[in-house]
């Protein structure tokens, strides 16, 4: 007896919407302004080892339950009702997720990693069940996808019940098995593993899905610097500090908007193995892009609140920031274009010399020379555009 969903829910591939972003899939992307928020939080509340540590097993954690939903929607048209109700179910997981991030090494331990694991399981399931009838290939490698989740589970599981030393090593486990899994293909004994190299996506949607991820992840960034701004009284200092935010964002935007986002979805459709692409640079290079961003906003609210008391974890947090995203620009770029963009690489070496002076610097001559450092790059990114004639984006 045939088993799964009657009706075809696949996107189709002969109208427009076979890569388009269609609103539900928006809206799950707002519960991830709570998300990062609630990161960003907690980063700038626990700056120490430990706390970046966490920082890091929750931003991948993160990234990782937004990236998966939208390979999802990639395959699934959420234009129809089961697949748009399954979204909407994905994001009230989500929040719940997203709120217990303030205690997820505390007492909303299990909260958290519940709530991630039925995200998790529940998108394999349900692409298993939506495409079972449709096409069975799909519905086999997510079976694959599946049973490794359910490995992955148990170490969530048996992490939330251990006391915080041991809480991190098997949350990490977990979230590396995950990558494990998508490296080798989800291989299962008697299913072998999936071809991602096979995968027919729509590279314009997924291209379009995440450089929309990104500009939310700006957006958060000045939303949290703002509100940091307007509860406290206003300075000189504080005022200089809010300045070099909002144009180290917009260095920022610059520097992925300019050229960079607009060759992605060529990238995918003229590659030979369009889905290994579009793995690589997306759900890998784009949690360095996106952990970026979020340090960047975690490092203009620690200028605004000490703008001269500097300290190892103040340049950390500052340069971090800067230099994840610089890193994951330039790393994007070489697998889209099989090249090293050298005004990225200029940028790094600029913010490792900025590195090298903190010593006789305070946070907001950090801040404010890492986004002049910023500023140099985007220029130089549009200079080398215009010099190779290039189409620009934004």
């Amino acid at each position: 007896m045939a088993i799964g969903l009657r009706a075809d829910v696949l996107r189709p591939t002969d109208s427009e919407r076979a890569a388009r972003v269609t609103y539900v899939e928006l809206f799950f992307d707002l519960v991830f302004v709570f998300g990062l928020t609630q990161l960003g939080a907690y980063l700038y509340e626990n700056q120490t080892l430990l706390g970046a540590l966490e920082g890091a097993i929750m931003v991948c954690a993160l990234w990782w339950a937004w990236v998966s939903t939208t390979w999802v929607t990639n395959w699934l048209d959420p234009v129809r009702v089961p697949v748009r109700v399954a979204v909407i179910a994905l994001a009230f997981v989500a929040f719940v997720m997203s709120a217990a991030i303030a205690e997820a090494f505390g007492d909303r331990a299990w909260t958290f990693a519940l709530a991630y694991i039925v995200l998790k399981l529940g998108r394999a399931a349900f692409m298993v069940w939506a495409t079972a009838r449709h096409d069975r290939q799909v519905a086999h490698d997510f079976g694959n996808v599946l049973a490794w989740a359910l490995a992955g589970s148990a170490l969530w599981i048996v992490g939330a019940l251990l006391p915080l030393p041991a809480q991190l090593p098997f949350w990490a486990a977990a979230l590396g098995l995950e990558l494990v899994g998508s490296v080798l293909g989800y291989p299962v004994p008697g299913r072998g593993r999936m071809e991602i190299g096979r995968w027919d996506v729509s590279g314009a949607h997924i291209a379009e899905r995440t450089a929309l991820f990104v500009l939310i992840a700006l957006g958060e960034g000045l939303l949290v610097t703002g509100f940091a701004f307007v509860a406290e009284e206003s300075s000189t200092e504080r005022v200089i500090a809010v300045v070099t935010a909002f144009v180290a964002a917009a260095a920022c935007w610059w520097i992925y908007f300019d050229h960079g986002e607009r060759i992605g979805s060529e990238a995918i459709e003229a590659a030979e193995a369009p889905g290994r692409v579009a793995r690589t640079a997306y759900s890998w290079v784009h949690l360095l892009i996106v952990g970026g961003i979020v340090l960047l906003g975690v490092g203009d609210k620690e200028v605004l609140g000490h703008p001269h008391e500097q300290s190892v974890a103040a340049v950390v947090t500052v340069l971090g920031g800067p230099l994840l995203f610089l890193g994951g620009t330039v790393l994007f770029r070489r697998v889209l274009e099989r090249r090293w963009m050298r005004a990225q690489l200029a940028g790094i070496a600029g913010i490792l010399v900025v590195a090298v002076a903190t010593p006789w610097l305070d946070p907001l001559g950090t801040g404010s020379l890492a986004a002049l450092v910023l500023v140099a790059t985007a220029v130089g990114e549009s200079v080398e555009r215009m010099r190779r004639r290039a189409p620009k984006g934004g």
